[in-house]
């Protein structure tokens, strides 16, 4: 009898357990090898099969030349109203990661980027490493985020994540999912975002102009002056090379149609 009810115990917390109490936490850093030579960027089999079976992404098909541009904005240093005004100009898409400082900083500018059709996307509250806090705090961590962005914008939902410093784990993927969101990696970035070290609007063309894949999904920070001075002519000479800006969405929705059928 004693035996019975152990199995069935074992059973029970089996069966509902979250998901995500099934998945490791080993922190994982982003990191790839880098694209050359419009040879797209490459994470390893490893993180392929991982980011795939949760629905993650970090570069679109290398079959067609379009890229993503996506901006993760932690604080404002006075750059991202030009970058906003150069997007208008080229009438070129993008997808701004926003952190609860940011939010509370700059709302205004959030306010302008949904008016200007921009995807936001949630970077975090506060901006931990997601693999050491509780399930409820990494809820608490994007609801925050989400809530006080439909307060700024009117925008009730939010879709896509990416992942602070970088760090995450297969527990976190879960868990993001459950929460509705989607992780979006990038395939294209460079060191741009120390304020201190900023070397001129060719360093930020000539890292973007070098990594340029089909497919690429770029990330650039809106606190880098360089940046901010290097990428209208960025936008201008990619359109020259035959690339076209798209949305996370349209994104989404070619992986979606490339994906097996099952019947």
């Amino acid at each position: 009898m004693k035996k019975t009810i152990f199995i069935f115990s074992v059973i029970f917390l089996i069966v509902c357990s979250p998901a995500h109490a099934q998945y490791g936490n080993s922190p994982i850093h982003w990191g790839i090898k880098k694209a050359a030579d419009e040879v797209p960027a490459e994470a390893g089999q490893q993180l392929d099969v991982l980011l795939e079976r949760h629905g993650a992404v970090y570069k679109g098909s290398p079959e067609s030349k379009d890229i993503y541009l996506t901006f993760d904005n932690g604080y404002e240093n006075g750059y991202t109203g030009k970058i906003l005004d150069v997007l208008k100009k080229e009438q070129v898409p993008a997808a701004f990661f926003i952190t609860g400082h940011y939010l509370k900083t700059a709302p205004d500018l959030v306010k302008r980027m949904a008016a200007e059709g921009h995807t936001i996307g949630n970077h975090s509250w506060t901006h931990p490493d997601m693999t050491t806090i509780s399930n409820e705090k990494t809820k608490k961590e994007l609801e925050q985020v989400r809530a006080e962005t439909e307060k700024l914008t009117g925008i009730k939902s939010m879709a896509y994540l990416r992942p602070p410093r970088g760090i995450f784990s297969e527990k976190t993927l879960v868990k993001a999912r459950e929460e509705g969101y989607t992780h979006i990696f990038w395939s294209l970035a460079y060191v741009d975002w120390k304020t201190d070290q900023q070397k001129g609007w060719e360093y930020a063309y000539n890292n973007i102009m070098k990594q340029i894949h089909p497919g690429s999904i770029l990330l650039l920070h809106t606190v880098s002056k360089d940046n901010a001075d290097a990428l209208e002519k960025a936008i201008k000479d990619l359109k020259k090379r035959g690339y076209t800006f798209k949305t996370i969405d349209d994104l989404m929705w070619s992986e979606a149609i490339e994906e097996p059928m099952l019947y």
